[in-house]
């Protein structure tokens, strides 16, 4: 069975699958979850003998079981932002020692070492709830960079701070508190990426993501807006470095479906819903139907184009619709 540090390892197609179908049989066996779909839907485990076989839970499941494997009790359970009225996805934690293996590694394959970086966290709604898994990735990159902050409400000092700051700089915020930064101040900020983390949460209205990167970039004067693409049901994130394009670690992948048949997979630049591939997601389901919607190109990078309305869903929910 493949290890949690060799998944570090993985280099190509040929060993990112190999270690695919080995958590894909461990799951199909030990998340009870995963392993309720899998015969819903008429599928042996033992007669999936290819990466592309491997069929993918609704996401939507980690708002109402535990999708999670084996007998130990998790160190964390990160849950997911949710406006009035909805429910939270669950996402129980098994190893904060691989999450925070998988976040770093991430990290340092697109922007290097944390230590030359300063990181500043604009997360309002994120810090006034628990369970969140951006806050305690941001704590812990802030911590290795060695200088940055949250920041709640106090846009000034936040400001300053980025002035007086000599190194390079990000600036991580959920997307209304860079938006209302923007409209308050129109700060020009030098030696600065700015990195959204997405969603409104229901404190603005939702626009095209060029629409908002267009006021971003004229507000902060700034050339491109950087994107940080993760959820609470993820171990691992991609990043893009503008123009809404994603890119993954390694051992993370992203697969286009057929909006209406959730079993049907995509070429590459066809727009569908987005699968997720995360093997870091160990000891929970590293096959994830998301909710998403967008296009995967040949290079293995996406863009995401928003959300897929329930009334475009007609496929097979089986679990999510009890």
């Amino acid at each position: 069975m493949i290890t949690t540090d060799e998944l570090f390892r993985i280099c190509d197609d040929a060993s990112f699958e190999r270690a695919a179908l080995d958590i894909f049989r461990r799951q199909a066996a030990e998340c009870p979850p995963y392993r309720e779909y899998l015969e819903r839907i008429g599928v042996r485990p033992d007669q999936v003998l290819r990466f592309a076989e491997i069929p993918f839970l609704p996401i939507g499941l980690f708002k109402s079981h535990d999708v999670y494997c084996g007998d130990r009790e998790p160190e964390a359970v990160f849950t997911s932002s949710a406006t009035t009225g909805m429910t939270s996805a669950r996402h129980p934690m098994r190893s904060l020692a691989l999450y925070e293996q998988a976040f770093r590694a991430s990290f340092r394959t697109f922007y290097g070492d944390p230590a030359r970086w300063s990181l500043y966290a604009l997360l309002p709604n994120y810090l006034r709830r628990k369970g969140s898994s951006l806050v305690y990735m941001a704590d812990r990159l802030i911590a290795d960079c060695g200088s940055g902050g949250f920041y709640l409400d106090d846009c000034e000092a936040l400001l300053r701070d980025l002035a007086a700051d000599p190194k390079p700089k990000i600036l991580l915020g959920v997307s209304y508190a860079l938006w209302d930064l923007a409209e308050r101040y129109a700060p020009k900020l030098e030696n600065t990426i700015i990195m959204e983390t997405g969603g409104m949460k229901g404190y603005r209205e939702e626009i095209s993501k060029e629409a908002f990167h267009r006021i971003l970039c004229e507000a902060f004067g700034v050339d491109a807006i950087h994107s940080e693409y993760g959820m609470a049901e993820l171990t691992s994130q991609a990043y893009s470095s503008g123009g809404n394009r994603f890119r993954c670690p390694p051992w993370l992948r992203v697969l286009t479906r057929d909006i209406n048949d959730p079993f049907c997979l995509q070429p590459a630049g066809m727009r569908g819903g987005l699968n997720i591939v995360d093997l870091t997601n160990y000891w929970s389901c590293a096959f994830l139907q998301t909710e998403d919607a967008g296009r995967v190109h040949a290079d293995g990078s996406f863009e995401i184009e928003g959300r897929i309305a329930r009334s475009d869903i007609r496929g097979c929910n089986l679990l999510v619709q009890e």
